[in-house]
């Protein structure tokens, strides 16, 4: 291959990366417009699933000042691992009087006013074990850890809201007879901002479009039993999803027009083409990740008749999508030196 050739097939793969990290961007500043006025107001942030515990956490960059970081000699819950300083403004409330569930009760009242997500953990007074806190337990606990997390795909939090969090802590702990350690609100802010800046620069989606060949539309039923075949289901989201062996989302396939797939419609359905997609952040491993959805890319395409292309409809080569494995290995690395594991419950909670 001549050193044309290689420029230009370079060009190629950064106006791919170029276009769907423009999409990716496009709608995390759509999420943060408009993101508040669609977000079901039922959900209870308290309530989240658990998830992977990350070995060997470190904290991040830059955070000093912002305190909070949980110690602990076990846990018996995995989100509590989970929240740290890096992604979290924590405050420690602690008293020699066993405390209980009940005197956070405007906290858990409150807790969709913040505009990001709350979790709470408590040091059993009892057992000694880190765990997470529901409004109704009353179990004995000497510490109360309260979380609110700094930055989601909507944005990082606002001065406000971080205020109002802090004090309502405070004005807790006081009611209560109890000791708050209350991190520094301007330290947590510039914390926030550090972080959502990085969050922007890697949060790309990636897609391998799977087209028919000429004016040839592909059937709804067709598509749903190659999916099948192959291992994803059809979600809420109107898109087929691969998830792991934890249920979480490894590629989602979508149609090329948009359009939702629906159960009650897709055999009526016909639509110009397919594109899977991958979501860097949140997913491990997101190079191999990337290889893995390629070859799925044209597993699907072989059985459909149809080609793995790029957005002008150019048949992705094997070199190309080496290149854009390690452009999507490139930000993989970006994110482990930050410290924030692809993939990981911190990434998951990140980039939503």
């Amino acid at each position: 291959m001549s050193e044309l050739q290689i420029s230009l097939l370079g060009i190629g793969v950064a106006v791919i990366l170029t276009v769907y990290g423009y999409s990716a961007w496009q709608q995390r500043q759509y999420r943060r417009k408009f993101g508040a006025a669609f977000r079901p107001h039922h959900e209870d942030a308290l309530y989240q699933p658990a998830a992977a515990r990350l070995a060997g956490e470190p904290s991040g960059p830059d955070t000093d000042g912002v305190s909070g970081e949980i110690e602990r000699t076990g846990t018996a819950d995995e989100m509590c691992d989970a929240i740290g300083a890096a992604t979290d403004y924590i405050i420690v409330l602690s008293s020699a009087t066993p405390m209980n569930a009940g005197m956070l009760a405007p906290l858990w009242q409150q807790r969709f006013d913040f505009g990001k997500t709350v979790n709470i953990c408590g040091l059993n007074a009892s057992s000694g074990i880190m765990e997470r806190m529901v409004a109704e337990s009353i179990l004995p606990y000497s510490e109360f850890h309260l979380a609110l997390q700094l930055v989601d795909r909507n944005g990082p939090v606002s001065d406000g809201r971080l205020k109002s969090f802090h004090d309502l802590a405070r004005d807790l702990a006081q009611q209560a007879g109890a000791d708050a350690a209350l991190p520094d609100l301007s330290e947590a802010a510039a914390c926030a901002q550090r972080l959502d800046a990085f969050c922007a620069e890697v949060d790309q989606l990636i897609g391998l479009n799977i087209l028919p060949g000429g004016d040839r539309l592909l059937s709804g039923a067709e598509i749903a039993q190659v999916a099948a075949r192959n291992g994803l289901t059809l979600q809420a989201d109107g898109a087929f999803h691969l998830l792991d062996t934890r249920g979480h989302t490894l590629f989602t396939l979508a149609s090329f027009d948009n359009a939702p797939f629906q159960h009650h419609t897709i055999k009526q359905m016909r639509v110009s083409g397919l594109s899977l997609l991958l979501d860097v952040p949140r997913v491990a491993q997101p190079g191999q990740c990337f290889a893995d959805m390629a070859v799925l890319a044209r597993n699907i395409g072989m059985e459909l008749r149809a080609a793995v292309v790029d957005d002008h409809r150019v048949a992705l080569s094997e070199t190309a999508i080496n290149m854009i494995r390690g452009q999507v290995a490139a930000i993989e690395n970006k994110m482990l030196a930050y410290p924030i594991i692809p993939g990981s419950a911190q990434a998951r909670r990140l980039f939503s």
